[in-house]
């Protein structure tokens, strides 16, 4: 008789998580919703960075950094891509993977609060980014773009416009992949790759008239009396 080996037990860490394309668990979305993992995402989507490169980035607290770091890992949005030795100590770095969208489901049953967290982190990141590229020429492309629009629609436009947005996204996914394959087959210098922001928002708005008479009133209430139930769409790129 032939004893069997037991397989042995892969070490936490070892395999590297799956990653996320569609988030449909509104746990996840609530895990994102912290102001600096949303930061920490935005830089490691630019660039390959260690959490002692973030914190000093950051000015935060190395163990909050790495903490919120091993987090980001475990869900499956950032990837480890190298280690070093450094002082005695092994640095480890990480890049964020491509990031996941919300599905309706997930958002919708996030709470308020939560939701309000999220929200806030990456106004004030979309501010700080759209700003700081605005102060170094960022807008002065002929065809560079922001627009606020108000619009007035019923139930079955804001359906439409809603899917518009979304079909919009999928374009811009279908672009981006072009232009990554051609960047890829011509050398470093043939063709500067261009870093674009790009920000799409699709919300019911809260009408500029009425702003601090009755910004605590619930949005249905506002709907019957406004004269312009407000939809807004705002694009930048």
């Amino acid at each position: 008789m032939v004893a069997r080996r037991r397989p042995r037990p892969v070490a936490c860490g070892r395999v590297p998580p799956k990653p996320l394309t569609q988030i449909d668990d509104a746990r996840y979305v609530k895990a994102l919703a912290h102001p600096m993992r949303i930061r920490i995402l935005a830089i490691l989507k630019e660039e390959d960075r260690s959490p002692v490169q973030l914190a000093n980035q950051l000015g935060a607290s190395l163990g909050a950094v790495a903490y919120h770091v091993r987090k980001l890992h475990s869900l499956g949005l950032l990837e480890l891509v190298g280690t070093r030795q450094r002082r005695g100590a092994t640095e480890h770095t990480y890049r964020a993977r491509e990031h996941p969208r919300f599905s309706d489901e997930a958002w919708e049953a996030l709470t308020p609060i939560a939701k309000q967290r999220m929200l806030s982190a990456m106004l004030q990141q979309i501010g700080e980014y759209a700003s700081g590229s605005a102060a170094v020429g960022g807008f002065d492309r002929p065809d560079a773009h922001i627009t606020r629009t108000a619009l007035e629609l019923d139930e079955r436009g804001w359906t439409q416009l809603a899917a518009a947005t979304k079909k919009w996204l999928r374009d811009v996914d279908r672009i981006e992949a072009g232009a990554r394959e051609r960047l890829q087959k011509k050398g470093p210098h043939d063709t500067e790759a261009l870093n674009v922001g790009l920000v799409i928002m699709l919300f019911e708005a809260l009408p500029f008239a009425r702003r601090g008479v009755d910004e605590d009133e619930p949005p249905a209430r506002r709907r019957r009396t406004s004269r312009r139930p407000a939809s807004a769409a705002r694009d930048g790129r």
